[in-house]
């Protein structure tokens, strides 16, 4: 597996551990509050999500380590009809506190979208709006602490949050990136002193397509830079490791013949659910990886789990908060045993 392309974002980033921020008022030296250094650490990686037969959703989360010991993309409830997987600056720490700030812990979850609204054409949601401004409303302390001139294009996101689950009203699945990008100015009288802000979320529905667009398997990558060909590029280029599965297996065969054909709705969950299995895998090498099944008011099936440890006493709390129609992203008990 080829090491994945480094982004000039993150070699910024990596390097906040150097930076330590200088005070605006240069006057008196005993007045002067030299802020704590911040250190950001990224989340690389790509989520595969396959919407199939009946509208259920197969989706794989693999980890593609920026640096030796980054930490993996990590999924999260949104609500009570979505989850989310978190990608770039998801977690930040601060020398004074030995616990790092995690962006999928305490997270202010949102109720069910008002029954009143319609879907969009590209637009957010109520929802979905909301749930970007609990982000938002978390990264800005964090961001407002970065006082370097950070080597970032304006396009560049530093955060970003695959949503997955389901539209009201049965309109069924829909897939959503949530970007965050960041904003700096030159303050003071310092050259190399800049005032930080992170700026109002960036939506893009990435599923379902337009009316009568072919309907394939979505994906989202970051760093975006990244040159990793996307999982309908190897099977539309009829990659070594497709065809090996394809011809190993009829109902592998069946489920790329569908989604070759831009019909990935009607390939049977469970095919593509062991078809993904198959092939993750292949394709994430050493890197860890999860994959899980989504279905409406069932919330979530791991095949396989992500392999972060479980906190004890924060999974207590956690399913203490929980409200009772909330997904799970735990297994859930088997009553027949």
């Amino acid at each position: 597996m080829e090491p994945m392309p480094r982004s000039p974002i993150l070699a910024i980033m990596l390097a906040f551990a150097a930076m330590l921020a200088w005070p605006l008022n240069r006057g008196n030296a005993q007045n002067q509050n030299v802020e704590s250094e911040i250190i950001a650490n990224l989340a690389g990686g790509r989520v595969i999500v396959h919407v199939a037969k009946d509208e259920i959703i197969v989706f794989g989360v693999i980890n593609q380590p920026i640096e030796a010991g980054s930490i993996p993309p990590r999924v999260m409830d949104l609500d009570s009809g979505h989850i989310g997987v978190l990608m770039g600056a998801s977690e930040w720490r601060l020398p004074a506190d030995p616990k790092p700030v995690r962006l999928d812990r305490d997270f202010q979850r949102i109720g069910g979208r008002d029954p009143r609204s319609t879907p969009g054409s590209g637009d957010a949601e109520p929802d979905l709006e909301a749930i970007g401004v609990s982000f938002l409303e978390r990264l800005r302390p964090l961001t407002s602490q970065l006082h370097h001139k950070l080597d970032v294009g304006s396009d560049e996101p530093l955060f970003e949050v695959v949503v997955i689950g389901y539209a009201p009203r049965h309109y069924g699945p829909e897939i959503w990136t949530i970007e965050y990008r960041i904003k700096q100015q030159q303050v003071g009288a310092r050259e190399d002193y800049w005032q930080t802000q992170i700026l109002r979320p960036r939506f893009e529905q990435i599923y379902p397509p337009e009316k009568h667009a072919p309907r394939t398997i979505v994906e989202a990558l970051y760093p975006p830079s990244s040159k990793l060909p996307t999982l309908m590029t190897l099977i539309e280029g009829n990659d070594p490791r497709i065809a090996q599965l394809r011809g190993g297996e009829p109902r592998f065969a069946k489920v790329v013949d569908s989604v070759s054909r831009g019909q990935a709705q009607k390939a049977t969950p469970d095919d593509s659910a062991d078809f993904l299995r198959a092939l993750l895998p292949l394709l994430a090498g050493k890197n860890s990886f999860s994959l899980g099944k989504m279905e409406e008011g069932r919330g979530i099936s791991w095949l396989v789990e992500p392999q972060e440890p479980v906190d004890k006493t924060e999974k207590a709390r956690e399913e203490k908060e929980r409200p009772p129609e909330a997904p799970t992203l735990r297994k859930r008990p088997n009553p027949n045993r």
